[in-house]
């Protein structure tokens, strides 16, 4: 049996806490564990996560004062995973306390569905908080809290709702779990067997390094992870000193993709920008074309 712990759970967008306490009490088992599952008003979740945020961080600052030497174990699925991504953000000497932290598909690095509903991020409801690449912030915690992330795939690149490549958090571990979809992620078999594995010790994969190319090309303005189902019509546009290529391609819709291809024809990173930034894409693959450093 563990020694005592917290356990915070936390639901995500358009969802109350009742799948995720199912998850919480499974995890926990018969350890010795504090439960904590706050259920965010279903409308709230709609609207901004500022509030949310607020409203998780009170009660885990009310929790850690009444329990001040008990560690803490974090998982979140989906919109519940950035919350507490925010919350320790806020409270870094938090982070010696927290033994694990899970992302339950976490669209750390914005949902694509986020940026199409607001791709200016001017604040069209929850759409611009989803939206948002968080990966800077979750790879600055990971580096300092034991993370796993974990993902599900039904077609080939997504949950259903969100992309597989949006989970993937640098420094973490990384687990991708076929067949499940969004939404059966939150309290599924095959999650408690990965998450009670991850919290026993075990190696589920290599911490994620990124090729550099990735890192750059999410930097271009616009860029948000894709789907790889279009990796195959896509046609090779520059080829680097390592083997790795860029190709291209438009929808119908006249909204330009870009894959990075490993020199074994393997899809590396596949993303794409609306139509506000096509001159920024070109501007920038342009520029990396020219660069003899790259």
């Amino acid at each position: 049996m563990a020694e005592p712990y917290i356990l915070f759970v936390q639901h995500g967008w358009a969802d109350t806490n009742q799948s995720m306490m199912a998850l919480a009490e499974q995890l926990a088992g018969s350890d010795d564990a504090q439960i904590v599952a706050p259920c965010l008003n279903y409308a709230m979740t709609w609207l901004r996560m500022a509030p949310l945020i607020d409203e998780v961080d009170a009660l885990a600052t009310a929790t850690l004062a009444r329990q001040p030497t008990l560690p803490l174990r974090i998982v979140g699925h989906s919109m519940g995973g950035l919350i507490w991504l925010e919350v320790l953000n806020r409270h870094p000497d938090w982070w010696s306390r927290v033994a694990f932290l899970v992302l339950v598909a976490s669209p750390v690095g914005g949902a694509d569905l986020g940026r199409i509903l607001d791709p200016l991020q001017v604040g069209v409801g929850v759409a611009a908080d989803l939206g948002k690449d968080r990966r800077p912030l979750a790879g600055r915690i990971a580096a300092a809290v034991p993370t796993l992330s974990i993902a599900g795939d039904v077609d080939g690149g997504s949950d259903g709702t969100i992309t597989v490549e949006s989970t993937r958090v640098p420094n973490a571990q990384f687990v991708c779990l076929p067949d499940l979809k969004h939404a059966t992620l939150r309290c599924h078999g095959q999650v408690v067997e990965t998450i009670q594995s991850f919290w026993a010790g075990k190696r589920l994969s290599t911490p994620l390094v990124l090729h550099p190319l990735v890192a750059q090309l999410r930097q271009i303005p616009g860029m948000t992870d894709a789907h790889l189902r279009d990796f195959a019509r896509a046609t090779p546009w520059h080829t680097f000193a390592d083997g790795t290529s860029i190709c291209l391609w438009r929808s119908p819709f006249g909204i330009d993709h870009v894959f990075l291809a490993s020199a074994q024809g393997d899809c590396l990173y596949s993303g794409y920008v609306g139509w506000l930034h096509g001159e920024d894409l070109r501007r920038e693959l342009e520029a990396l074309r020219a660069d003899p450093a790259v």
